[in-house]
């Protein structure tokens, strides 16, 4: 099975310092829906990994994360692709849990669900802990320079072998031909 784990905010749609607490809050990165789809359609199977502290702080609440994720099922599914499935920590960064990013402990209950050994596996993200917890499962740390990621790059620091691309569209050119 080929197997693709993209963070959220930055990735797939714009990010904000205010967290996206509504569905009109959610605006997908130009190219990122298209490339979803064009992954699904050469095979990949695609999950979402996502840190969702704004649950934990009381900015919104279950119902708003679900609509939420509604929305860009929908988005993805109108252009012609797939999301299998979203995981995401709902905790504040003080709550010390072991699925918060950068912490491994999403990915690796990503691995158990799908039934997959992470070695190889592509984690896409702006962010150094996405990067950070890809290695730490033994993914492969992927950054993108949209969201966070110019930063991330020119912060240094990025975990051995990361892979640098513009945005999740050129991902997927590189991916599914």
């Amino acid at each position: 099975m080929k197997l693709v784990i993209l963070d959220r905010d930055g990735t797939i749609n714009h990010d904000s310092d205010e967290h996206i607490k509504s569905p009109a809050e959610w605006t997908p990165i130009k190219g990122s829906i298209e490339a979803i789809a064009r992954l699904t359609q050469a095979g990949w199977r695609v999950v979402v990994a996502t840190n969702q502290s704004g649950i934990g702080r009381g900015l919104f609440d279950m119902a708003t994360l679900n609509a939420i994720h509604d929305t860009m099922h929908r988005a993805v599914h109108q252009a012609g692709g797939r999301i299998d499935a979203i995981f995401f920590c709902p905790h504040a960064g003080d709550a010390n849990c072991e699925c918060r990013k950068p912490k491994p402990g999403m990915l690796l209950e990503i691995a158990k669900r799908m039934n997959v050994d992470l070695d190889g596996v592509p984690m896409v993200g702006d962010s150094l802990r996405d990067l950070q917890a890809a290695a730490a499962a033994g993914a492969r740390p992927v950054l993108v320079l949209t969201g966070k990621g110019r930063q991330t790059r020119d912060a240094g620091g990025l975990p051995a072998g990361t892979v640098v691309v513009p945005d999740l569209a050129a991902f997927a050119a590189q991916h599914a031909p």
